[in-house]
Parts: C-alpha cells; sequence; structure tokens
C-alpha cells in the first residue's frame, strides 16, 4: 500500500499557507480603506475651513498613494473645487474632466459638470461656459443644480447684455425653485469680483505671452496673463488693470491703443 500521508501533509500546509496569505491580504485591504476613509475626512476639514493650500496638498498626496480607492472621486472632486477656489482653474478643469470621463456612475459627475463650466466662465470664456451649463440641463433630466444653472445663465446674458434673456432665468428660478439660495442673489458668488480689465495680446506661447507682460510692466502698465482654453487649445492672454467701471477700462485701452496694441475690453 502506498503511504499518502507526506502528500497530505504538503497540501494541508500550501492550503494553510495560502490561507494566511488570504487573510494578511484582506487585513492590509481593510487597513488601506480605513486609512483612505481617515485622510480623506481630514482633507474635508481642510477644505470646509476654507484652507485649500492644505486641501490641495493632502489631497494629491492622497490621490497618488490610493489611486484605486473606492471614494476617490470624491477626492477628485474636493481636489478640483479647491483648485477653483484657490484660482488654479486650468488644473481644476483637468480634475472634473477626469471625474466626467472616468468615473461614469459618479454621484459626484452634475457637481463636476458644474465646475467645469465655471472654470470656463472664470477665465473669460463664457461661450464654452455656456455649452458646459446647458449641457447639464439637457444630459441630467432631474438636474439638482438646476437653480444653480439658471442662475450662471442669467449671469452671462447679462455679460452680453441680454437683460431680456436673463430676466427669463431669473423668473425660471423663481417659479421652479422659489426656495433656493439663488432667488436672493444679487449677483453670482464665483463672480463677485467682476471687473473690467482690457485685453492687449494674445499669443499660443506661454514664454511670449510672459516677456509682453513685463514689457508693460516697465512701462508701468498692471499686466498679467490669463489662461484660456478653447477647442482643447491653450492661448495665453495679457491682460491690463483690474477696474470697476467701464469709463475708467475705456480710458485704459484708448491709452494702449495710442501706442499701437490691439485693444479689447472684457468682460
Amino acid at each position: 500500500m502506498t503511504n499518502v500521508q507526506p502528500e497530505n501533509r504538503k497540501n494541508k500546509t500550501t492550503s494553510r499557507r495560502a490561507a494566511f496569505l488570504l487573510v494578511v491580504f484582506f487585513c492590509a485591504l481593510v487597513f488601506c480603506f480605513e486609512a483612505f476613509a481617515l485622510n480623506l475626512e481630514t482633507i474635508k476639514v481642510y477644505f470646509l475651513n476654507n484652507d485649500y493650500d492644505n486641501a490641495i496638498k493632502e489631497g494629491e498626496k492622497l490621490l497618488a498613494a490610493s489611486g484605486s480607492a473606492a471614494n476617490i472621486d470624491e477626492l477628485y472632486y474636493i481636489l478640483g473645487v479647491s483648485y477653483l477656489k484657490d484660482g488654479n482653474y486650468l488644473r481644476a478643469s483637468d480634475i472634473f474632466e477626469i471625474i466626467l470621463k472616468e468615473f461614469k456612475k459618479s454621484r459626484f459627475k452634475e457637481d463636476a459638470k458644474l465646475g467645469l463650466g465655471d472654470t470656463y466662465l472664470l477665465r473669460g470664456d463664457i461661450g464654452r461656459a455656456e455649452i458646459e451649463y446647458n449641457d447639464i440641463l439637457t444630459t441630467f433630466s432631474n438636474a439638482k443644480l438646476k437653480a444653480a444653472v439658471y442662475y450662471r445663465l442669467s449671469q452671462i446674458e447679462l455679460k452680453k447684455g441680454n437683460k431680456e434673456k436673463a430676466s427669463e432665468y431669473q423668473s425660471k428660478i423663481k417659479q421652479e425653485y422659489p426656495l433656493s439660495p439663488e432667488v436672493n442673489m444679487d449677483k453670482l458668488l464665483v463672480l463677485e469680483d467682476t471687473f473690467y480689465t482690457v485685453q492687449a495680446g494674445s499669443f499660443s506661447k506661454k514664454v511670449n505671452a510672459q516677456s509682453f507682460v513685463q514689457k508693460l510692466n516697465k512701462k508701468g502698465y498692471p499686466a498679467y496673463m490669463e489662461e484660456l482654453i478653447s477647442n482643447d487649445k491653450i492661448a495665453y492672454r495679457v491682460r491690463v488693470g483690474k477696474v470697476r467701471s467701464k469709463q475708467e477700462a475705456e480710458e485704459l485701452r484708448r491709452k494702449l491703443s495710442r501706442e499701437g496694441y490691439q485693444t479689447k475690453i472684457f468682460p
């Protein structure tokens, strides 16, 4: 009779080892999930306290270490809004795009779409912003952010000088969402610091725009550069001044024009 006991012992040892490794893997997985959740809560605290610098710094660290965590889309969204609030509209735009393209079933998808529209609005690309906002109304049949979208669209119409259309959107808010905060808002929150500025040049290369800014600064003009994405291309626009009245902007525009610059007033 053949003795099979050594083989049985070998199989049992292998099975125990596999079971042990499985337990270790499961415990490590649980630990990673708990660590991610704990770090995410810390980042939320930074965010809610308007400490966007730390929310971004810690959020990027967590993102690099936890690329496949279950709630990673929430981390992306917090980062996107933090960059938006911090004025880095290009990075915010990239993050909102990631949510929309890679997390098809994310509960933050509609919010990311609104955030993406805001990045364009704040960069002065009201045409692209309008497209993104209208897309929310057509894509999300029961859009939870309709009141916010209507309000932003009303502000865009005001910027275009179409007061009648702006009034239509405001009427929709009052009729459909009488309890929404947008009803009593006099102006769009993200546009609280609305101002007029004069564009003196637009460049496809960042280095050329930076050089032009330096040239204008040496002449005493408060010039600065803004990045604008249009049709997936980046343009670097050089603008001068941030004044409160259209009259001040017009005076600045005329002065720059006399020096030979091609000028245009925004908004």
